[in-house]
């Protein structure tokens, strides 16, 4: 039998997916070239924004038609399905729907009432649960409707098969409550893994020959397991890696809330090559003002402490950030410390976005909501203003020699590899296919818009 995924989101709803389809591999399906011929779909959903659920929404739309295609008779047209139609050519194939993630968690009582023809609505405390869907499909039955009592179960692996970049799920959950953000209703308080679940997963990966591994949370930097915080998670991976002579040679994590970023784990990352000279930190806003608005319990200054004290521990250091306009009652005022901050940080990239009512939370309600007009315009003020900055430091790299790990083939140029270094920055240079997965030394000679373009030197 026969599976497709179809996954949005975050890196978190990856692992998810990532973890899912071991499952099913497990049981000896195989993954379908096209959703049109699996014999089950799977849609992991995000809720962090509207246009996140209004994209899965017409995603739906076009299931209820495959849907109904899948069930006809021999001889059914219909033009957008051609190959669905080729499928149930001698007869009708039936197809099982899963819609998970945190949009399913969010309507978890109102969407299969609205969307009848999805067969199981699984939330995000009721993943176990996958494998009694597994088993109804092969039998060709229909397995109970998954309890959803919150506690949060790590899956052992989540790798997809053949990679050599991969991510681990630390924790799960968060405790902040940003007045902004839908994740705590969804995914619950944070949870961390226990160190030894992990260990267990950084071997198995090692056995697979992973170059790289990416540590997943909501926030991270609150993960505790008895003892061990995160800046000690951090050495004992470092050393277990050394000691164990594993193929991992780096070490990447994200999220990152500035407020729980501690020194210690600063100080670690500086000490232990393996761990990637790259913190994703985001701020959100500039003005202290908005920040105490949104929640975030840090304020612009000891933002910027935080910054200097990062850069002074590991000069080589690349920040980016998450940065919201238009958040309610924001002023010009406000925006302009938006703008000044960032020529202060001077982050290498940064993901941009306006502020996005969510139904549910505080922020959603609050006053002096922001013109969508006004919101765009500031939006495309910071974008440009990053564009500028994102040039001008990923320049100064130019003339420096840099360890890639190569990822893909170049889509521009096909004689061309393309990687990324432990900044994540992007570098092309000439080299062939057998190189993917590989680390190589690269001099940087120059850059391209985003992308550095080098030459190998071993």
């Amino acid at each position: 039998m026969t599976y497709f995924f179809e996954t949005y989101g975050c890196q978190m709803n990856l692992a998810e997916s990532a973890s899912l389809e071991q499952l099913l591999i497990a049981r000896g399906w195989s993954k379908a070239a096209d959703s049109q011929i699996a014999d089950m779909a799977i849609i992991n959903t995000c809720s962090v924004r509207a246009t996140a659920e209004n994209r899965i929404f017409g995603r739906l739309g076009w299931y209820s038609g495959l849907k109904a295609v899948r069930s006809r008779t021999p001889g059914a047209k219909n033009k957008s399905l051609e190959t669905a139609v080729d499928y149930v050519k001698d007869g009708p194939k039936p197809l099982t729907l899963v819609v998970t993630g945190c949009m399913a968690e969010r309507l978890l009582s109102s969407l299969q009432k609205e969307y009848p023809f999805i067969d199981y609505v699984i939330g995000t405390f009721a993943k176990q649960h996958f494998g009694d869907i597994i088993t109804a499909v092969e039998e060709h039955t229909h397995a109970a409707a998954p309890d959803d009592t919150p506690g949060y179960m790590f899956a052992p692996l989540s790798y997809e098969p053949g990679a050599f970049s991969t991510f681990v799920p630390i924790m799960h959950g968060c405790n902040n409550f940003c007045t902004y953000c839908i994740v705590p209703y969804v995914r619950g308080r944070e949870v961390s893994r226990p160190v030894s679940e992990i260990f267990a997963e950084l071997d198995t990966l090692s056995s697979y020959g992973v170059k790289e591994i990416t540590l997943l949370g909501q926030n991270v930097n609150s993960y505790r397991d008895g003892e061990t915080d995160f800046a000690e998670l951090l050495k004992a991976i470092a050393e277990h890696l050394r000691s164990t002579n594993s193929p991992t040679g780096w070490v990447r994590f994200m999220s990152s809330h500035p407020k729980d970023l501690s020194d210690d784990v600063i100080r670690v990352i500086a000490e232990n090559e393996v761990l990637c000279r790259h913190i994703h930190l985001p701020v959100q806003h500039g003005s202290s003002r908005i920040l105490k608005a949104m929640n975030r319990r840090y304020d612009r200054e000891t933002y910027l402490a935080l910054v200097d004290r990062i850069r002074k521990m590991i000069p080589d250091v690349s920040l980016t950030t998450d940065i919201m306009l238009g958040f309610p009652g924001e002023t010009e005022e406000d925006f302009a410390e938006v703008i000044s901050l960032m020529q202060t940080v001077r982050y290498e990239n940064a993901f941009m976005y306006y502020y996005n009512p969510r139904e549910g939370t505080p922020a959603c309600t609050m006053p002096d909501q922001i013109p969508l007009e006004v919101k765009k315009e500031r939006l495309q003020r910071v974008i440009d203003l990053q564009l500028k900055i994102t040039s001008e430091e990923m320049q100064k790299r130019v003339g420096s020699t840099a360890k890639v790990l190569v990822e893909s083939i170049s889509r521009d140029n096909k004689a061309e590899v393309l990687g990324k270094t432990a900044q994540d920055e992007r570098v092309a240079f000439s080299g062939s296919k057998s190189l993917i997965g590989t680390f190589v030394t690269v001099h940087i000679t120059e850059l391209n818009g985003q992308t550095f373009k080098g030459v190998a030197v071993q």
